[in-house]
């Protein structure tokens, strides 16, 4: 019998954008029954973000598959006394408005949970729903600044840097994830639902590791320093004949099979300056120049395959045409799945990178239209008719 691990779970997604539906696809992976519920005329905002095919977007094809969608208007009474119907039948709701806006609406925590007290609301923005700055707007941007990620992104002598991704955003999704799953867990043990809060801004700042342990050491705020991390080395972008990869070197043991099995440098090992690993970090300038003088005669994928062979961890700086075609990336570990949008057509989206083998995630059913799943979730969910349905259209309520 095929099982998935959140198929008993119901799910209200009022989320937009990428934190938010970031969550839900990954509950939506693994089998909960996501209920995307969208304005309507307008849905959510990534409808109209590109990339485009076929006049449909991917960005919002990409993070909404696997979800029912449905339309409903949360600003009318009748629409707020629909919400209400469903929550009394589902188990979490998730959504990432500025914090307070869902209390404007009347459908704020302290509301749902006395409709429905094993309902587990779960929130994401972009500084949490407490605190001084809890009014802000947050974008992933804002996130990777005020968080700190921004200051310690970028080459030395550089001007800070965003991550190329949304990472703020991606993390933030992550977490409310995490949230979500554990507080489905506690209610196990007591019986009641909870709030889960996760910021971006927090999610960020938990990011950071050695960054802000330098910071307590030293008191001073650490510098640029491109991809060279701060604790080990050599581990950093290397340059090849052909262009640039990397070398993660993070112990002495490492660092000795480098010298003697790829770069046939036994002298560099009785050199002070690189001794240890507190001393290869201090003098990471010269020990790159000599690393160099033996990754410049070889091509990016030589120095990969030789430095490997070694058992020292190193990779190319791939591009995603390669990511997308590796055999281990996109073909053992199924990181893009293909999937036939109704409007796309074929397309391939990111595959779940948490793996149950037991209850695998499920990435078949492709993001849904706008109000494609009216009559379905409001007919099995409400017993509403075709009727009821046809009237709700009218008043502009669903």
């Amino acid at each position: 019998m095929n099982i998935s691990a959140l198929q008993d779970i119901t799910v209200l997604d009022l989320t937009r954008v990428l934190a938010g539906p970031y969550c839900t696809m990954m509950l939506a992976d693994y089998g909960a029954n996501v209920i995307k519920i969208e304005v309507p005329g307008k849905g959510d905002d990534t409808r109209g973000m590109g990339p485009f095919k076929n006049g449909e977007s991917m960005y919002y094809a990409n993070v909404n598959r696997g979800k029912k969608g449905i339309t409903l208007n949360l600003k009318t009474e009748e629409g707020k006394k629909i919400f209400l119907d469903m929550v009394k039948k589902a188990d979490v709701i998730v959504e990432n408005y500025r914090p307070g806006v869902m209390d404007k609406l009347g459908l704020g925590y302290d509301v749902l949970k006395n409709v429905n007290d094993r309902i587990i609301y779960a929130a994401v923005s972009g500084f949490g729903c407490y605190g001084p700055y809890s009014q802000r707007p947050g974008y992933d941007i804002i996130a990777q600044a005020t968080g700190g990620l921004m200051s310690i992104t970028g080459e030395a002598g550089g001007n800070p840097l965003r991550v190329g991704n949304a990472m703020g955003d991606v993390l933030g999704g992550m977490n409310l994830t995490i949230g979500v799953l554990t507080a489905l867990h506690a209610r196990t043990l007591t019986g009641r639902g909870q709030r889960v809060d996760v910021s971006l801004v927090d999610s960020v700042v938990a990011s950071l590791e050695t960054g802000t342990q330098r910071y307590f050491a030293s008191g001073k705020n650490p510098e640029l320093i491109g991809n060279r991390y701060a604790s080990a080395y050599p581990y950093d972008a290397f340059t090849a004949s052909d262009g640039r990869f990397v070398i993660g070197c993070g112990n002495d043991k490492l660092f000795k099979l480098l010298c003697t099995k790829a770069l046939m440098r036994e002298d560099l090992l009785d050199d002070d300056r690189f001794s240890s690993n507190p001393a290869r970090c201090e003098n990471h300038v010269a020990l790159k120049a000599e690393v160099e003088k033996w990754t410049s005669l070889h091509t990016v994928d030589e120095c990969v395959a030789i430095i490997d062979a070694a058992g020292v961890p190193a990779a190319p700086i791939n591009g995603l045409s390669r990511v997308t075609e590796d055999e281990h990336i996109a073909g053992a570990r199924e990181m893009f799945v293909p999937i036939v949008h109704p409007i796309i057509g074929e397309m391939k989206v990111n595959g779940n990178p948490v793996k149950l083998l037991d209850t695998t995630a499920v990435i078949n059913r492709p993001a849904p239209s706008l109000g494609q799943d009216n009559a379905a979730v409001y007919g099995e969910l409400l017993g509403l008719d075709e009727a009821a349905l046809n009237e709700l259209y009218a008043s502009n309520i669903i």
